[in-house]
């Protein structure tokens, strides 16, 4: 047949949809016409697409049994949820094309406690007057890390934005040319402090700052100097920091307030556990830094926020700023850094928090669940693929701790029956998806960011993509 007969075949938009609705679809989820037109469309243009491209194999497709079917998938797509579960086996803790920080059990209890009731989110219970939604966390958060103020945003470029905005708009940060990082998804900081109104004045060299360097710079029209945290890169050999302490003397001289962008926001010090390299947010403010900025998603463990900590007076600034409407978190977010940072005051975090926790686990402990996953996989899969445990290193993920690779235990697959690229993508599709490592023409499963109570799912789904005819 031509092509111009096989596009007869093809039934109206109105057609297709009154066979729709005159059909049983009761195992399809009911939809209404404004949803239903615009799916038929898209079917039909991608059937003609099909035809005018020559790759309609057969004019079958185009019966109204297969168009139906068609249809059907395409409603189903539709009310499936895009958003969805998955079990994290690549080791890396801080995954964001995962989501980052998993919050605990407890956690996600008290956000679905507020989630599905009224609040005092911005109530004051004793005078009944509004409130702050910010007071929920801001005593933690003093405490915790020893500030004078507090406030929360809903990410860490928005509270640098909002700190530069409210504090030097107008006028110029310092900042050592060695630190103006690329923090994410290509977005600078010399291009978030550009949106703030604030010039920026780069000092130094790549490799090395000094003291001198930002004392030159200093003008009167000077509104801050600048600190950037590199967690997400870091720059050896021939090196020379300026410290936050050096920068904290010389702010004091010129009375300028120091900002350090730390990043990844960590509040307790992980050297015990092997972890160097990351300042806590407690040995900054004890330095004497004015105001700190960090998020709450990385190192912390809790949800997406940008913390600011530091003077109350400058925090009182960032207060009042219009940006601070703009950026506010919403009440999830207060829920779930309250609950997290009740963690910390309650001395569990390592205990409780899935990030910690992951971070600081044993080695015998991750060679124990690796030898049983391993074992249950060689049981189920016998001659269609060789199972080993190897010795290998998980990553922090999340732009933190760049150099830093934890030692740990992982589970190589090398399938016999489907190519690696290919079990990759099947275990990442369908129910019980699962994001690997491939490497060396094998699947690498690293249960340390597997949750004990998903290895069940774990192992059934690799059992089920691996599993065939030799």
């Amino acid at each position: 047949m031509t092509k111009e007969k096989i596009l007869r075949l093809l039934p109206s938009v109105d057609e297709l949809a009154r066979w729709w609705e005159e059909a049983e679809n009761d195992q399809v989820v009911p939809v209404g016409r404004s949803v239903l037109i615009p799916l038929v469309r898209e079917l039909t243009q991608e059937l003609r697409e099909k035809i005018l491209g020559d790759k309609l194999s057969d004019s079958s497709e185009l019966s109204k049994e297969e168009l139906l079917q068609a249809l059907g998938t395409k409603i189903k797509g539709l009310a499936e949820y895009k958003l969805d579960l998955m079990i994290n086996a690549t080791g890396v803790v801080l995954h964001t094309n995962l989501g980052r920080a998993v919050l605990s059990e407890r956690v996600a209890e008290a956000v679905a406690r507020i989630a599905a009731n009224y609040s005092n989110l911005e109530l004051e219970l004793t005078s009944g007057e509004r409130g702050s939604r910010y007071s929920h966390v801001e005593e933690y958060l003093c405490k915790l890390t020893g500030a004078e103020g507090a406030l929360v945003v809903n990410n860490n470029a928005g509270a640098v934005l909002l700190a530069l905005a409210a504090l030097a708009r107008g006028k110029e940060a310092i900042v050592s040319r060695g630190e103006l990082v690329e923090i994410g998804g290509s977005f600078r900081i010399p291009e978030v402090m550009a949106q703030s109104g604030v010039a920026l004045v780069e000092v130094g060299a790549t490799n090395k700052t000094y003291p001198a360097d930002y004392s030159n710079a200093i003008s009167e029209n000077t509104g801050l100097l600048l600190k950037v945290h590199t967690s997400n890169y870091r720059i050896v050999g021939f090196t020379r920091e300026t410290t936050r302490e050096e920068l904290v003397q010389l702010g004091k001289k010129h009375q300028l307030p120091v900002m350090e962008d730390l990043g990844s926001g960590c509040l307790i010090d992980l050297k015990q556990w092997g972890i160097n390299g990351e300042p806590t947010v407690q040995q900054c403010i004890a330095a004497g830094v004015d105001l700190i900025t960090f998020s709450g998603d990385k190192l912390l463990g809790g949800p997406q926020a940008g913390i600011i900590v530091g003077a109350k007076k400058i925090i009182g600034r960032l207060k009042k700023h219009p940006l601070t409407r703009a950026l506010r978190i919403d009440k999830f977010t207060v829920a779930a850094l309250e609950a997290t940072l009740k963690e910390y005051i309650n001395n569990s975090a390592i205990e409780n928090i899935p990030t910690l926790s992951m971070l600081t686990a044993s080695l015998p402990e991750l060679r124990a669940r690796a030898g049983r996953v391993a074992a249950r996989l060689e049981q189920e899969l016998g001659k269609n693929a060789q199972i080993a445990v190897e010795e290998g290193s998980s990553m922090v993920g999340g732009g933190a701790l760049p150099t830093v690779e934890l030692p740990g235990t992982v589970i190589g697959i090398k399938p016999y029956v489907i190519s690696c690229h290919q079990a990759a993508k099947e275990l990442r599709l369908g129910n019980n998806k699962v994001m690997v490592r491939v490497q060396d023409d094998k699947l690498l499963v690293d249960l340390r960011t597997v949750f004990p109570r998903q290895e069940e799912n774990l192992i059934g789904k690799i059992v089920e993509i691996l599993r065939g005819e030799l």
